[in-house]
């Protein structure tokens, strides 16, 4: 695999000050630049902006089955080493995070095999922390 170039996300929130906390406190992403509409954040080397919006009540949740499992999509995250993703499903655990799929190990044993995890931040924003047993098989089929 190249060495990727930092990507740039940015996404909603309707309400700066509890998803401020959560990704700076509960994820443990630090800060950087802010105004009173938007905060950025280092998430593992990439830059995650949240941007206020006000809630408009059209919003709906939509799943897709994957491994009988309900998937929320849109959602996003990021692919840690497996010892780095081991660590941070126990924190997230210990400060009880209510996981929409509870951490566990897909295709164990198979090409492939990978861990995740998937909950939602405080603004409903969907994210998924997967890791690969080998990096090599992140695209194998």
């Amino acid at each position: 695999m190249n060495i990727l170039s930092p990507f740039h996300l940015a996404i909603p929130v309707h309400n700066l000050e509890n998803a401020r906390n959560f990704y700076k406190n509960i994820l443990e992403l630090e800060e950087g630049r802010s105004s009173d509409h938007w905060v950025d954040f280092n998430f593992f080397g990439h830059q995650l902006v949240i941007h206020y919006k006000p809630k408009t009540g059209l919003e709906d949740n939509h799943n897709n089955l994957v491994d009988g499992k309900d998937v929320p999509v849109p959602h996003f995250g990021i692919i840690l080493e497996w010892s780095i993703w081991q660590n941070l499903a126990k924190k997230l655990s210990d400060k009880n995070i209510q996981f929409v799929i509870d951490p566990y190990i897909r295709f164990k044993g198979e090409v492939g095999e990978q861990a995740t995890m998937f909950f939602y931040d405080p603004c409903g924003n969907a994210l998924e922390f997967k890791s690969f047993k080998d990096t090599a098989q992140i695209f194998a089929k």
